[in-house]
């Protein structure tokens, strides 16, 4: 018998998306929300069984009702079973939505820190889980499990960390997954996805986040579509996100630097959300972020811009001139010739300023 079940996690709906405009900001949360119908779609298209959805589905407590809504409409209008381990951001609590509302009938939600068994004979398959109860598990959820050999599918959906540096998410070890002989756990709380892994038995893997929602989740964002037959179980990442996080290092060395980004751009550029960092040599007037800014702005649905270029070293010869300025840069690259990295930017922009000073120009 066949088997079907995706694992998503980390949708943090209602996020504040930090650093967009206002109307960008409602804009990324509608959208947020829309993934939750899209999602529905996608179960009910490929006639998926069980739905594993690993915790942070909401930011926070301050959760705007329609979005709750929304996402009890999604999940039960799924031909499929659904399974939600709470996680750190939402844990069930007698005042969250898990407790308040009421959810369809397709719908479990684990409400201890106890491992719970839910059984499905028509599937020949177990589903196990448990929930955070506050926003702190400092005891691993997973220590002392393990299924029983009885020929059925165990799958498990957990909120956990995974090697943890400190313990406050539900620290869990893949001695304790090995240990668990599970035939998948579906986990969350990293937002990256970075393989399906395994212990002992157990495959195990991070779904990741669906929607990236800072530059420091870049990459292809999504979920994992799983399936079991006959002892063999297969996952694979399903790419999802609306828009995605984008880095970009343009070098403008011996280059216009608006030429340089129009080169660079990606294709996605309107849809996305980009971070671009010119690097390289320049002279001392740098890059002129302000009129890339206004040229670029329309190109993307997000854009900013940021100069780590260095000063061109025939800037620094100029030190010898018996001049102003001369004198002016003796100064500065004494300082420099002695200063880590960091300090060495601050002394390149003071450069900056002051040469543009001297000769009365904007910079």
């Amino acid at each position: 018998m066949s088997i079907k079940w995706i694992h998503a996690a980390d949708f943090h709906l209602d996020s504040a998306f930090v650093g967009l405009s206002r109307e960008q900001a409602k804009l990324r949360r509608r959208e947020s929300r829309g993934l939750l119908e899209r999602l529905s779609n996608y179960v009910n298209q490929n006639e998926v069984d069980i739905v594993l959805l690993s915790g942070d589905l909401f930011d926070g407590a301050n959760t705007y009702r329609e979005t709750v809504e929304q996402l009890v409409e999604a999940l039960g209008a799924m031909s499929a079973r659904v399974f939600i381990a709470p996680g750190n951001h939402d844990f069930y609590a007698a005042h969250s939505p898990y407790a308040t509302l009421s959810w369809p009938e397709n719908v479990h939600i684990f409400r201890t820190r106890e491992i719970e068994c839910v059984a499905l004979p028509e599937l020949h398959c177990a589903v196990y889980g448990a929930a955070f109860t506050d926003a702190s598990q400092e005891t691993s959820l997973l220590d002392g499990f393990s299924a029983p050999d009885d020929g059925m599918v165990h799958l498990m959906v957990l909120h956990a960390d995974l090697n943890a540096a400190e313990a406050r998410y539900d620290p869990i070890t893949r001695e304790q997954i090995a240990a668990s002989n599970l035939d998948y756990l579906a986990l969350g709380h990293t937002h990256r996805f970075d393989g399906v892994q395994t212990a002992g038995r157990t495959r195990y893997a991070y779904a990741g986040c669906p929607e990236g929602r800072g530059f420091d989740e870049t990459g292809e964002k999504g979920f994992l579509r799983g399936t079991a037959e006959d002892g063999i179980v297969d996952i694979t990442f399903v790419p999802f996100a609306r828009r995605h996080y984008q880095i970009l290092h343009v070098d403008v060395t011996d280059r216009d630097p608006i030429s340089a980004l129009r080169d660079a751009m990606p294709e996605s550029a309107a849809s996305d959300l980009c971070r671009v960092i010119f690097t390289g040599e320049t002279d001392e007037r740098g890059v002129n972020i302000k009129e890339i800014e206004e040229r670029f702005a329309s190109d993307f649905f997000y854009l900013e811009l940021r100069d780590e270029t260095h000063i061109r070293q025939d800037v620094w010869a100029r030190a010898q001139e018996d001049s102003l300025r001369g004198l002016f840069l003796q100064e500065l690259r004494t300082r420099y010739d002695v200063s880590d990295e960091a300090e060495r930017r601050r002394i390149e922009r003071a450069a900056r300023f002051g040469l543009a000073a001297l000769d009365r120009r904007d910079l």
